[in-house]
This record gives C-alpha cells, structure tokens and sequence, in this order.
C-alpha cells in the first residue's frame, strides 16, 4: 500500500538540494531575524512594509517603515548598493512583503523576504515596539 505522501516520488537529492537552497537564498525566518537582531549581527536593513498606521500600532524591533508602494530608486540610494534588505508585512495573508521584495529585485538590490511576517512575529513569541525608530520622522 502506498500513502499519499510517498505516491509521488520524492526529488533526487541533488534536485531538492537545488530547490531547498534556492529557497533560502530568497527567504529568512523570523527566529533567524531575531537571533540576528539579539545578538547585535544584523548585516541587513529590516523594511516593515506595510503602511504607516500598521507599523506605529507594532513592529519589528529595529525595523523601518518603508510601504513597498514608496520604494524607488531614488529612496533605496540612501543605503549602499551592497546592502541586504529583508522586507516583511503582515503575515501570509498578505502579499506586500513579496511586492518589496520584487521591487527591491527590480532596483538591482539584494533582498530576502521574512516569511511569516508580523503573524510569523508574534507566533514565535517575539514582542513588538510601537511608534517610530530612533531616528525616524514620527
């Protein structure tokens, strides 16, 4: 008897190797986020894309609020061409996260999406800071 899930056979190894690292070259997780954040290692900009009310109600510590309707390239030239920015919204509901991302890949910038999102956020237990960050217009 076969079950649902070996009736289809699974990739060769080299095939999910391609496949598993791809995937990550274009997501992190929230755990990986925070660690990052925690340990004082973020070598990346963390964009919280969704609107301004969104983000003042709660964010990701560290974050900066940039809607993905408001990348340009003329608001991207602030940071080094280099620079690894890793973009989250809402949560899997929501597809802004993956628009930045787009956005971001369009302007020649290297970027990751957070999957999860604030719903991701929150799921691992990780808190949220309201208003502004140090430094940003409130």
């Amino acid at each position: 008897m076969t079950s649902a899930v070996s009736r289809v056979p699974a990739a060769e190894p080299e095939a999910a190797r391609r496949h598993f690292a791809g995937r990550l070259s274009l997501e992190t997780d929230c755990a990986d986020v925070h660690a990052a954040l925690a340990a004082g290692e973020a070598d990346f900009v963390l964009l919280d894309v969704r609107g301004p009310d969104a983000y003042g109600r709660g964010h990701v510590p560290g974050a900066l609020n940039l809607p993905h309707r408001q990348i340009t390239a003329d608001r991207m030239a602030a940071w080094d061409a280099g620079t690894l920015f890793v973009a989250y919204c809402a949560g899997p509901h929501c597809n802004g996260g993956d628009r930045a991302a787009l956005r971001l890949a369009e302007l020649g910038r290297p970027v990751k999406l957070m999957i999860g999102g604030v719903t991701g956020w929150a799921d691992e237990g990780f808190g949220f800071v309201t208003g502004p960050e140090p430094g940003e217009p409130a």
